[in-house]
């Protein structure tokens, strides 16, 4: 059986082929993928995974590729995209929202209303399941603090629904990340009324910070290692003398030792390598491991 052939036959959604993994990643890097399939919905979602497991093809989710470092082989496997899924319905402070809406929209979107609760999220460029799935936040917040509940595909294709606290939410980390086969499909969050205003200024005030202290110019994937308990990722970096180091293409921001950019043409290895080599260096020089809170991919 051709899968691409059977997964078009069955009209289960947009069917990409031999897609650059530049387009579809933040860092603008990696190899060819076979195949990229946006099922039209639920339903379809459902009917691809079955296809999928019967025929033993094995997939990944894909939202914004904003935390993904692919190797530059080709792909093999199915990448699914969830931008359908992508309905937005507020109503007064509890907002249902489907998982491949784009967080940074939704923020503004809340903002804009008048919610307050999400201003950590105007800057951080995944969709609203990954961040779910990454727990991601900043300024002392994050995705725990606001999600009530997620509706989710469990391993078994059957549609659940998960409660925050069983979601286990700790820093950039869920009962996603620790357990396989769950897919989420939309997410609850519950915010405040709060000044339009004064929401307004925070995130304006915050907009600023970001373009003066990080390389928002260049394709990055934001910041690469967690902070460790009582300390910051970018001051052991720059201890160890590695604001500007480069591998081919790659380099170690000067602005935010936290962030590697791709200053062009840098190749999937070249930030391979060079997170490694950051990590490493950090370890023999202060004892401290970091955490990578980038996913690699393909590099079997």
């Amino acid at each position: 059986m051709n899968i691409i052939d059977e997964i078009e036959k069955r009209k289960i959604g947009k069917v990409e082929t031999k897609v650059p993994l530049k387009k579809c990643t933040t860092y603008k890097a990696g190899g060819i993928a076979d195949v990229i399939v946006t099922p039209k919905n639920v339903d379809k979602l459902i009917q691809l995974l079955k296809l999928l497991k019967e025929n033993k093809v094995k997939y990944k989710i894909l939202g914004n590729g904003s935390n993904l470092v692919f190797s530059d082989k080709p792909y093999k496997n199915v990448l699914i995209k969830l931008s359908e899924l992508d309905e937005c319905i507020i109503n007064d402070t509890v907002i249902k929202v489907g998982a491949g809406h784009s967080l940074i929209a939704l923020a503004m979107k809340t903002a804009k209303q008048g919610l307050t609760g999400l201003e950590f999220a105007t800057g951080i460029p995944g969709t609203v399941g990954g961040a779910v799935y990454m727990n991601a936040g900043a300024y002392k917040s994050d995705m725990g603090y606001i999600v009530s509940e997620v509706t989710l595909l469990n391993p078994d294709l059957e549609i659940i629904t998960m409660y925050n606290k069983d979601l286990n939410f700790k820093y950039r980390s869920s009962f996603l990340q620790k357990n396989e086969g769950y897919i989420c499909l939309d997410a609850t969050i519950v915010l405040k009324h709060g000044d339009k205003k004064v929401i307004k200024e925070l995130i304006e005030e915050r907009r600023q910070k970001r373009l003066m202290t990080q390389p928002l110019d260049f394709p990055s994937a934001g910041s690469v290692f967690r902070n460790p308990e009582n300390d910051y990722a970018w001051r052991l970096i720059d201890v160890c003398g590695l604001k500007g180091y480069r591998i081919g293409g790659a380099e170690v921001s000067k602005k935010h030792a936290n962030f590697i950019i791709n200053k062009g043409k840098a190749t999937g290895k070249d930030i391979h390598d060079l997170i490694l080599f950051v990590k490493n260096t950090v370890k023999k020089e202060t004892g401290v491991d970091l955490k990578i809170e980038q996913e690699f991919v393909n590099w079997e």
